[in-house]
């Protein structure tokens, strides 16, 4: 495939337009996201961070499950419902402490299937599931899963801190297979030890505390490139990435694998003389990891392969979720 209809089919995939609708949503909160003056961070990152005293902040995220995985393996749903939010803690630098769901279902199989995989998944990733609420009623099946994670002041991962000479860190677990039945999952979890699991996990907290990383995010159902692209939006700034340099699993193309959602997988940024250390930790937990391309100031996302070069998105006139962070 050439590089444009690469570029054309990555800036169309639904993973990435459904996030359009995200600052129509949240703009109404614009004013009061801060309205009890402990509010760190607000809207644009993988969690919100509450200040709680003692140098310390709560993180705080939420994910609902895609209407089509639900449809598609009720299992995986409820396993992917820990998956999910797990890293959006760990994103952040974070130690997951603990989680809750609302999960609304009238059909007792598909009920006692989400159940069986969210337990599955709380075993894998050592995060207990807490609490949360039942609708046993209701003409459709929904799981929304909410996360509590801690993490010092200083030491925290935002996607905006992002600064023009950073280089662009892709890491990515590429041991692992499609999932038989929602082929944009790559599963590197579920045959693996909870030990190399939570290793993962962990060793973000081990880039936090090392003040090793400038920004960083888990990617998810944007993919690679629009994983990058909604960090490079909170911070304000744009990047060149090279194709080739992105960790793959060969045995799939390329346009599919900027589209997959990765058991453990991050995009970070940091300065050159941390990213030696940087690619030594995240290699010793077996995600690999390189330096893909580097930030820059003009405003867009360029991928380039061989002689060729497109813009991914122009962040002058395109958005992703529209939100440049706030952070207090």
């Amino acid at each position: 495939m050439e590089l444009k209809a690469l570029v054309d089919s990555i800036r169309n995939f639904e993973g990435i337009t459904r996030k359009n609708l995200i600052k129509n949503v949240t703009k109404n909160l614009d004013d009061t996201y801060n309205i009890a003056g402990r509010t760190v961070l607000g809207f644009g990152d993988d969690a919100s961070a509450i200040d709680i005293g003692n140098n310390k902040l709560l993180l705080m995220a939420a994910d609902g499950m895609w209407g089509r995985l639900m449809e598609a393996d009720p299992w995986w749903a409820g396993y992917c419902s820990v998956l999910v939010n797990v890293n959006d803690i760990a994103a952040m630098g974070g130690i997951p402490m603990g989680m809750t769901n609302v999960l609304s279902t009238s059909d007792k199989k598909i009920c006692r299937e989400i159940m069986e995989g969210i337990t599955d998944g709380v075993r894998k990733f050592s995060v207990p599931m807490v609490g949360g609420h039942f609708h046993p009623d209701t003409p459709y099946n929904a799981l929304d899963v909410s996360i509590t994670g801690i993490i010092s002041r200083e030491d925290v991962i935002t996607s905006c801190g992002a600064e023009v000479g950073d280089k662009v860190i892709v890491a990515i677990d590429t041991d692992g297979q499609k999932h038989p039945k929602f082929p944009l999952n790559w599963d590197s979890t579920t045959s693996k030890s909870p030990e190399i699991v939570q290793a993962q996990i962990m060793v973000m907290n081990k880039l936090a505390t090392e003040h090793l990383v400038s920004s960083g995010r888990d990617i998810s159902n944007p993919g690679t490139l629009g994983t990058l692209g909604m960090l490079l939006e909170a911070s304000g700034t744009g990047a060149t990435v090279e194709l080739d340099l992105i960790p793959r699993n060969k045995t799939i193309s390329w346009e599919e694998w900027l589209k997959i959602y990765p058991g453990s997988g991050f995009v970070l940024t940091a300065k050159e003389e941390n990213v030696e250390r940087i690619i030594e930790l995240l290699e010793a937990v077996e995600i690999r990891s390189n330096v893909a391309g580097e930030i820059i100031e003009d405003r867009k996302l360029y991928l380039t392969h061989a002689h060729e070069k497109e813009v991914v998105f122009d962040f002058n006139m395109d958005r992703i979720m529209g939100i440049k962070e706030k952070r207090s």
